[in-house]
């Protein structure tokens, strides 16, 4: 196993910590009573585990320890990142008047990396090459997604987290779009799919 590749497992085991953290900073919240290096902790072990994404990333294709292994591990490392932060942010408030982040939000990102499975295995059950690679309306809706995350983490802005969420929707709706007629695209004409 490379170095790059003990990095992403690393990313993979911070989730659970951040998860723990996350949901006794909430439940302190409620108690009326925050327990503020909950929150620091938290929010530490977010940003260690997300700048692992880069740091990782650039060791491989630097020092090249690309690898089968790898290319499976990071996107479902980052992936399980993104989700139970935006899930746990979700189910618990962090701070007063519903300061979390809004249900619709969650669904609507669930729901398109639901569809996105389903189209790579669509498309590799009817025998077409899937070569996954980040695109750019993925990567725009990552760090959308991400700001929408911070907001909430950070706590700087008095304004309802609200409107991160709205952009990151389009942002998300914009991506889960374009995967699906590059996928559309790539099955009606054959090929390999770089999704």
């Amino acid at each position: 196993m490379t170095f790059a590749s003990k990095i992403t497992l690393s990313r993979l085991l911070l989730v659970p910590v951040f998860a723990v953290l996350a949901i006794y900073y909430g439940h302190s919240v409620s108690a009326k009573a925050p327990q503020e290096w909950l929150r620091w902790s938290a929010l530490a072990v977010f940003v260690t585990a997300a700048a692992s994404d880069g740091l990782d990333g650039w060791i491989a294709r630097r020092f090249n320890q690309r690898s089968h292994f790898g290319a499976i591990i990071d996107p479902i490392a980052d992936k399980s990142l993104l989700l139970t932060a935006i899930i746990t942010l979700t189910a618990v408030d962090w701070g007063p008047d519903n300061w979390h982040l809004p249900l619709w939000f969650t669904a609507l990102v669930i729901v398109r990396d639901c569809i996105i499975l389903g189209g790579i295995n669509v498309l590799h059950f009817t025998g077409h090459r899937v070569h996954i690679a980040p695109q750019w309306s993925g990567k725009i809706c990552t760090v959308a997604q991400m700001v929408a995350i911070g907001w909430i983490m950070l706590k700087v802005v008095p304004f309802s987290p609200l409107y991160p969420c709205v952009i990151a929707a389009a942002a998300t709706v914009w991506s889960g779009v374009d995967y699906v007629r590059q996928g559309l695209r790539i099955l009606h004409e054959g090929g390999k799919a770089d999704v």
